[in-house]
C-alpha cells in the first residue's frame, strides 16, 4: 500500500520514507544522512553536530516575523523489538507496515511511530509552502532511547528558539509539561564454572505484553525476568546450578520473554513445585496477560554450570531487585513518581549481567531506588554501576505556550485537554538544563504499545494531531 494515500498525506508519505531507513539507537548513521539530505534538498541551512544531531533552520513565513522563535524536536532513533519467530534485521531492513482499520502497524516488529511520527511531522512543516510559522529550528536528536546522548551533547547557544515543541508523547488529548529523569543500573559478576549435577531443565516464558518501561510500568504487566526468578527460587531447595539465562532486551522495554537452563538434584520434587507455581502465575495474570505461556521441559546441555552457592547469589539478586512502581506522586494524582524495570538478565559462560532502568520525577527518589538496587546486588557479590543519568523536567504550568495550547485544544476539539506530567523520559529536562529560559511542551498523536511489537499508530488521531500542530504554529505568542 502507498501510505502517502492516507490522510494527512504529507505525514504518512514522510513516515513511509523514514521507515524505509534503518535507525536503531546508536546506529543512526543512515537516518542522519537521510535527514541531512532532506534539509539540504529543500535549500535550508542544515548542520550535523559532533554527535549526530541534525538541525535544520527555516525562516518565518510572511507576517510571522514578530513571533517568538520555536524549536520543533523529535528523536531519530527507534526501539528495535521483534517477536522471536520473526526473521528481521533492524540494521539493514526497513519497517514492514500494514493498515488494520484505524491503525498502522508493523509485521512482528516495533513500528517506529515513537518518535517517527514526530520526525515526519517536522519534515512536513519544513517542506511546506503554505503553513504559517515563526522562525523555526528543527532539531532531530539521536540515541534518545538508550541514553539520550544526543540531547546530553547539545551545547548552550546551539539553539536560538524561545519555545520548544517536543513531539514525543503518545496520547492525543494530553499536553505534557514535565517528565521523569532516569539512571541505568547495571549489576555484573563472573563466576567459576563446574560440572553440573542432577537433571537439566529449561524454563521458557513467552507471550507477555511488554511495553514502555515508563508509560506502561503501572499497568501490572508481567516481567519475564521476575517471573523466571520465581521459578529459579524454587530450585534452591534442590541444589540448583544455573547454566544460562537470557531474558529481556532493552532497558526501556518491559521484558516479554525469558529462558533459563539449569540443573537440579531432586527432579520429581522440583517438577511438582514448578508445575504448581506455573498454575499460580497463570491464574495471577489471567486477566491481563492472556497470551502468557510457560514451558517447563527437560533439556540437553553440554555447557558447564556455576556452583549452587553462586547460583543462589544470582537468584537472590533477581528476586531482590525492586521492579515496577516504587512510589506514586503525592503531588500529582495518578502520576508514577519512581519505578524500576529489571530489563535484561543475561548469564552466559559464568558471566552475569542484570540491566535496570530506574526512573523518577524527583531526583532524590531516583537515587533512593538506585541505591536499593545496589544494596540488593552488592550484598550478593555483584558489582553495581550507575550510568546514563539524566534529569527530570520540572513543570512550568503557567508558561504562556501552555495557556495558548490549552485554549486552542478546547476551541478546536470542544473539550479540555489533560495537562499532565509523565513518567517517561523526555529530552526536555536535559535540553532545559542548558536552556533554562526556554518554555517547553510535549504533545503527539495516539500511539499504543510503544517499545513492543504491538506498537500501533492511530490514523484518525494523526489527522487530529496534524490539525492541532498547524493551529499551534499559527498562534505562537509574539516576542
Amino acid at each position: 500500500m502507498e501510505y502517502s494515500q492516507l490522510e494527512p498525506k504529507v505525514i504518512w508519505k514522510n513516515f513511509e520514507a523514514l521507515n524505509s531507513v534503518p535507525r536503531p539507537s546508536k546506529k543512526e548513521e543512515k537516518v542522519i544522512k537521510f535527514i541531512k539530505e532532506f534539509g539540504e534538498n529543500l535549500g535550508l541551512p542544515t548542520t550535523v553536530d559532533e554527535v549526530g544531531n541534525v538541525i535544520v533552520t527555516k525562516p518565518a513565513t510572511a507576517g510571522m516575523e514578530d513571533r517568538q522563535a520555536i524549536v520543533m524536536q523529535s528523536h531519530l532513533d527507534m526501539v528495535c523489538q521483534k517477536n522471536n519467530d520473526v526473521d528481521f534485521d533492524f540494521e539493514t531492513q526497513g519497517i514492514q507496515m500494514f493498515v488494520d482499520g484505524d491503525w498502522v502497524k508493523a509485521k512482528g516488529t516495533t513500528l517506529g511511530a515513537d518518535n517517527g511520527l514526530g520526525v515526519a511531522t517536522i519534515m512536513s512543516i519544513l517542506e511546506s509552502n503554505d503553513i504559517p510559522h515563526p522562525d523555526l529550528e528543527a532539531l532531530f536528536t539521536i540515541d534518545e532511547e538508550t541514553g539520550m546522548t544526543g540531547a546530553l551533547a547539545l551545547k548552550p547557544g546551539q539553539l536560538k528558539g524561545e519555545i520548544l515543541l517536543n513531539l514525543d508523547t503518545e496520547e492525543d488529548d494530553e499536553i505534557d509539561i514535565g517528565c521523569a529523569g532516569g539512571v541505568d543500573v547495571t549489576a555484573s559478576a563472573k563466576f567459576d564454572l563446574n560440572d553440573s549435577k542432577g537433571e537439566t531443565f529449561k524454563i521458557e516464558i513467552k507471550g507477555l505484553q511488554g511495553g514502555h518501561s515508563g508509560m506502561d510500568i503501572h499497568k501490572g504487566f508481567g516481567n519475564s525476568n521476575k517471573l523466571i526468578g520465581r521459578f529459579l527460587f524454587l530450585g534452591l531447595e534442590n541444589q540448583i546450578q544455573l547454566i544460562s539465562i537470557d531474558g529481556g532486551s532493552l532497558r526501556n522495554a518491559i521484558p516479554r520473554e525469558a529462558v533459563a537452563i539449569f540443573s537440579v538434584e531432586n527432579e520429581s520434587e522440583f517438577l511438582k513445585n514448578a508445575e504448581q507455581l506455573k498454575s499460580e502465575i497463570l491464574e495471577e495474570f489471567a486477566s491481563i496477560e492472556k497470551d502468557l505461556t510457560i514451558y517447563i521441559t527437560k533439556a540437553d546441555s553440554s555447557e558447564k554450570a556455576i556452583s549452587f552457592e553462586d547460583s543462589k547469589k544470582i537468584i537472590f539478586s533477581i528476586n531482590g531487585a525492586n521492579n515496577g512502581v516504587f512510589r506514586m506522586s503525592p503531588d500529582v494524582e495518578g502520576l508514577v513518581e519512581a519505578s524500576n524495570n529489571v530489563a535484561r538478565v543475561e548469564l552466559k559462560n559464568g558471566e552475569i549481567k542484570i540491566l535496570n532502568l530506574t526512573r523518577s520525577s524527583v531526583e532524590s527518589t531516583k537515587w533512593e531506588v538506585a541505591n536499593q538496587l545496589k544494596s540488593a546486588f552488592e550484598s550478593n557479590g555483584l558489582k553495581t554501576e550507575f550510568g546514563g543519568s539524566y534529569p527530570g523536567w520540572k513543570p512550568k504550568p503557567d508558561a504562556e505556550i501552555i495557556k495558548v495550547m490549552t485554549e486552542l485544544y478546547e476551541n478546536n476539539f470542544g473539550e479540555k485537554p489533560m495537562v499532565v506530567a509523565c513518567h517517561a523520559g523526555l529530552e526536555c529536562g536535559i535540553i532545559g538544563a542548558n536552556y533554562p529560559k526556554m518554555e517547553m511542551v510535549s504533545f503527539g498523536p495516539t500511539i499504543k504499545g510503544a517499545h513492543s511489537p504491538d506498537e500501533r499508530a492511530s490514523i484518525s488521531s494523526t489527522q487530529k494531531f496534524w490539525k492541532y500542530t498547524q493551529e499551534i504554529l499559527k498562534n505562537i505568542p509574539k516576542k
